[in-house]
């Protein structure tokens, strides 16, 4: 038995087979994420939605030519991303993604849109919605369309993977809780859209998708002679941790371009942090946008700069990064990773002939990112009631000693998930289930 896998990634979509029989991906393929909509202003971040489901669709076509015996399609996306549709599904807007700040614009009576949204919020209505405010989430983005006057009527808001699979099976799918509590407007105690706070946003009138389970059919898909059943797109975070096996008591700290600490439970326990919906009726108290490749990468630009406006490709700066960084056990250096969304920015410290250099500066920064993960652990777990930390992620898989850093901080033991592309083998865990499923219904 062979189902289809899609990742809406923010750099790639990517697409694998999924091997139900031998729990293995296959014929592993990636297109770039389309690029933005120009000309837009400056913190607007929008991408054509029909070139993301052209994209997907080319995708299943390759995948299908690989496998054309599958018989189900499985969907994970990027978070909190919007797409305004009519009532026959077609495109009212641009995607609007998590990177969009315009909620930051002066508002005209004063204050930010996002001030102004926020006001009207109380701490219940804060806890209800994950206890995740700020300003990237799609419910920011309606609410600047409704205070603009740029909101249809009637319009229905979907996220990016509910609206790609209305494009796909040609009508409207159930929503799935993980991609709902990603729009900002989901009451994870009640299980369905916050209804009362959002009549109070002036934003009754916007139709939102029925809630689905990711196990149960949202619709097919026909191409040529194959029909694919397609189940409803679930957080990529989510199926990321899908992948990793997760367990209740486990601190997952996933390090890629992004990163995100999360302890899973079986219960809501508010905190200094974002909850979340997990599969199995679980809660995912997690602490997102910890610094991490993307505040690196930086770093390696920078250091690489010289050699690539001489033209000169250095095959691989990681690797000698990783060496130099085990080469220096200890640094002086001092480093701040916080370059992206904060008022201070970024700093480098108690610089010297001595200690600038790349095992150093490295060094540094892992020092800095293991502070930043024992801050994280203290905020989930404040007894350190966690038998043992789960680490994934492509840089943490790479970086053994940032590993160690963090260890050495953290104390305890750990298990490395190894697989590069998670949120496709968490697919692969999720297509099993639902396929479980299917034979019982």
């Amino acid at each position: 038995m062979r189902y289809l896998g899609i990742d809406l990634g923010t750099t790639f979509i990517k697409g694998a087979v999924l091997d139900l029989a031998s729990g293995t991906l296959g014929a592993i393929q990636r297109r770039p994420f389309p690029e933005p909509v120009p000309g837009l202003p400056a913190g607007y971040f929008e991408v054509a939605p029909g070139a993301i489901v052209a994209a997907v669709r080319d995708l299943i076509g390759e995948l299908l030519r690989a496998a054309p015996d599958s018989s189900g399609l499985m969907l994970s996306s990027q978070m909190h991303a919007l797409v305004l549709c009519d009532s026959n599904g077609e495109p009212a807007s641009n995607v609007v993604t998590w990177r969009d700040s315009r909620a930051l614009d002066r508002h005209p009576a004063g204050g930010t849109f996002f001030e102004r949204l926020a006001a009207q919020l109380s701490e219940g209505d804060r806890q209800a919605l994950g206890n995740e405010l700020r300003p990237g989430l799609p419910i920011c983005a309606l609410f600047w369309m409704r205070e603009m006057g740029a909101l249809p009527a009637g319009t229905i808001a979907l996220g990016l993977a509910d609206f790609v699979l209305w494009q796909l099976c040609g009508h409207e799918p159930a929503t799935e809780p993980t991609i709902a509590a990603s729009q900002g407007a989901f009451n994870i105690g009640t299980g369905d859209w916050h209804r009362s706070l959002l009549e109070r946003l002036g934003l009754g009138g916007v139709r939102w998708p029925p809630i689905g389970a990711f196990n149960q059919p949202a619709g097919e898909m026909r191409l040529g002679d194959c029909t694919l059943a397609c189940f409803p797109g679930v957080g990529d975070q989510q199926s990321a941790l899908a992948s990793a096996a997760l367990q209740p008591g486990e601190l997952s700290l996933n390090i890629s371009t992004g990163s995100q600490a999360s302890l899973l439970r079986s219960d809501i326990v508010p905190g200094d942090y974002g909850i979340r919906p997990y599969f199995g009726g679980q809660w995912l108290h997690t602490i997102t946008n910890v610094p991490a490749g993307r505040a690196l990468a930086l770093l390696v630009d920078l250091l690489t700069e010289l050699p690539r406006a001489q033209g000169l490709a250095l095959s691989d700066p990681w690797g000698y990064i990783a060496q130099a960084v085990a080469a220096t056990p200890a640094t002086d250096l001092t480093a701040d990773l916080s370059f992206f969304g904060s008022v201070n920015g970024g700093a480098l410290g108690n610089i010297h002939e001595g200690n600038l250099s790349a095992g150093h500066l490295f060094r540094a920064t892992f020092e800095y990112m293991a502070g930043q993960y024992a801050a994280c652990a203290q905020r989930l777990a404040p007894a350190a009631d966690w038998e043992r930390i789960v680490f994934s992620g492509g840089l943490v898989q790479a970086m053994p000693p940032l590993r160690a850093a963090i260890m050495q901080r953290l104390g305890g033991t750990y298990r490395l998930c190894d697989t590069n592309e998670d949120a496709l083998a968490g697919l692969l865990v999720l297509a099993r289930l639902a396929d479980e499923q299917r034979k019982l219904a």
